[in-house]
């Protein structure tokens, strides 16, 4: 069930994401640079597990479209922080709404208060999820306990 609700999330996130470079990577990397906190792109990748080939290619990508900068690290002028510009903040804002009239559209079929604790109860899961090491073994996950 949750992987039927997962793929209906993902192709509502896919189609209101599709205008960003990289698409719902893309997006993540934006929200990382609208945070308050600037990190530089090692520490994006670790966060989102996003190869740094690849986050190379959206950063630039995302640089092209004037949504994130690169700025020099005061702690470290080898570094760059990655940063949002004012038209990346407006165009995430933007996102994040479409995607939370997207989730509302998913969970249509949960009563308000269901909504409230269904996210509450699952990013709960995420959160714990997170910080577990990962799986060594898909196995480990269909063979029965006994």
């Amino acid at each position: 069930m949750l992987g039927v609700v997962f793929r209906a999330y993902v192709k509502a996130a896919e189609h209101v994401l599709s205008d960003l470079p990289g698409g719902p990577r893309g997006y993540q990397v934006l929200s990382a640079a609208v945070d308050d906190r600037p990190r530089n792109q090692v520490a994006i990748g670790q966060e989102l597990g996003v190869d740094r080939t690849i986050l190379t290619y959206l950063i630039d990508d995302l640089e092209k479209q004037d949504l994130v900068t690169r700025r020099p690290d005061p702690a470290d002028r080898r570094s760059r922080l990655i940063v949002a510009t004012d038209r990346g903040r407006s165009a995430w804002q933007a996102h994040r709404d479409a995607l939370r009239r997207a989730e509302t559209h998913v969970l249509r079929a949960l009563p308000e208060g269901d909504v409230t604790v269904f996210r509450d109860l699952l990013q709960r899961i995420a959160c714990d999820a997170q910080t577990r090491d990962p799986l060594k073994d898909l196995c480990e996950v269909v063979q029965p306990t006994s």
